[in-house]
């Protein structure tokens, strides 16, 4: 059992101020594999006061200093790539495979999508007019991180924080609070001053409101469902400090019928029971032109039976568990709901996959002649369900892909690269992937309306966290 208990604050592992012992849940065994402590107001307002005090000398740094701090983390996680690999799988049940070629991966990536970003990026420029524009650090952020892709999500908000000379106080998800211990660990090692990063664990409830609410926290970036992010964007509203957040989705992957189907949809399978579901933009509703429905069914109907799940300790391409009980809980009563609803069962079904008494595992699971009206269509599963919609023509496809109060992402598979430019313009999401193209590291992930505002990544994801100052000057003109 790990004793995870201390908190980083001001460049020091430091004991809560309440002790208030939490396990941490190895998902594919029930069984706790570390203790944390939940952190209370009191203890956010330690981090927030040495954030605050390390700002006032830690935003004078220059871009030449905070890039060869940036290089010395990313040398260090690259040393320590698998012992995050095997946090992850620990904690959050990833499959090894999975953790190594992906969720551990992205901590590299996005790093150094940021370097180079911060290498481009002008933090002062003359405009046409003769005035002078800065862009300057906004100051102390408070960062909230998920559970789903947690080191991901970690990269994203501490690296541009510390790349725009900001400071910034971290409270990761409960759920898997590891990886971040361990990320703490490797800023430490790099040198960064002691107040630009601090770690506490705890809840939404109180610490993530205490930090939303906080009147030294000049910013707030924010990753997790929807309904928490309305709740921030409340607690922060009264300071009017800036919000950021990446939230749900429910994103359409359109078929149209001159898709490669043999390539496209195994991989359309695969892709939304990557990380057993767990990711915000999976493509979960399949919206299926209906000259091809049968063929597109039964090429889903032979990838989904051939999905296995797993132990995540073993190397493979299976599945694993969903990270905690409650997330097991609300994915099958919405399995159950697409039953009741009157969805056809193509694969998988409620319950538990054969020979998986113990952990969080669920079957993969494939609906087919859903319609956009059912729960399964139009709420955020988080797990291994995929739904197939039926539609006759493009307007119908766009209508339909666009009837959802989220817009995170959208999947287009068409062999007409002008039908695929055209859907794209007109898809209410912000990242439209086509016959298979992949998000890069450096390109802004985020998107529209209830998925979130901001974008994370690359010089997109360093803009958020600074303001734009102008200085006029007498001799502009």
């Amino acid at each position: 059992m790990l004793d995870k208990r201390k908190f980083y604050i001001d460049g020091q592992w430091v004991d809560p101020l309440t002790p208030n012992d939490l396990p941490v849940i190895n998902p594919a065994t029930e069984e706790a594999v570390a203790t944390i402590s939940m952190g209370t107001a009191a203890d956010i307002d330690r981090a927030v006061a040495a954030a605050r005090k390390a700002f006032a000398t830690y935003s004078l740094t220059s871009v030449d200093e905070r890039i060869a701090l940036l290089e010395k983390l990313l040398a260090i996680y690259k040393r320590r790539y698998d012992e995050m690999a095997r946090t992850i799988t620990l904690e959050l049940g990833a499959p090894i495979t999975m953790s190594g070629e992906q969720q551990a991966d992205v901590g590299v990536g996005h790093l150094q999508g940021f370097i180079d970003g911060l290498k481009r990026l002008k933090m002062r420029e003359t405009l046409p007019n003769g005035d002078m524009l800065r862009r300057e650090p906004i100051g102390v952020c408070g960062l909230i991180t998920p559970w789903n892709w947690p080191i991901n999500q970690i990269a994203l908000k501490v690296a541009p924080a510390l790349a725009s000379g900001c400071t910034c106080v971290l409270k990761p998800s409960e759920f898997t609070p590891l990886n971040a211990l361990l990320y703490a660990e490797m800023v430490h090692e790099a040198g960064f001053p002691a107040g630009t990063f601090n770690l506490v664990n705890g809840d939404g409830a109180e610490c993530g409101a205490a930090l939303s609410k906080h009147k030294d926290i000049d910013m707030m970036s924010f990753t997790g469902s929807t309904r928490a992010g309305i709740a921030v964007s409340k607690d922060a509203a009264d300071t009017v400090k800036r919000v950021t957040l990446e939230l749900g989705g429910k994103s359409p992957n359109i078929v149209f019928e001159d898709a490669d189907l043999e390539d496209r949809i195994p991989a359309s399978v695969a892709e939304c029971f990557n990380n057993s579901g767990q990711s915000c933009d999976a493509p979960t509703r399949m919206l299926v032109q209906r000259s091809v429905y049968d063929k597109v069914v039964a090429l889903a109907e032979e990838a989904g039976k051939a999905a296995k799940v797993g132990n995540p300790q073993e190397e493979g391409g299976h599945i694993g568990p969903l990270v905690s009980h409650i997330q097991f809980g609300r994915v099958q009563a919405l399995i159950e709901a697409g039953v009741a609803e009157g969805a056809r069962v193509l694969v998988g079904g409620p319950g538990k996959p054969e020979g998986f008494e113990a952990g969080y595992f669920v079957r993969p699971t494939i609906f087919a002649d859903v319609n956009n009206t059912m729960r399964i269509a139009r709420e955020e599963i988080f797990g291994p369900v995929l739904s197939i919609i039926p539609f006759d023509t493009e307007e119908e496809a766009i209508a339909i892909a666009n009837d959802t109060p989220y817009g995170l992402a959208a999947y287009i598979q068409t062999g007409d690269p002008e039908r695929a430019e055209r859907v794209a313009a007109r898809l209410r999401a912000g990242m439209v992937h086509i016959n298979g193209g992949p998000h890069r590291y450096g390109s802004p992930f985020g998107g529209y309306r209830q998925s979130g505002n901001g974008r994370e990544g690359g010089i997109f994801g360093l803009e958020d966290f600074m303001e734009v100052k102008t200085v006029h000057r007498p001799d502009a003109a």
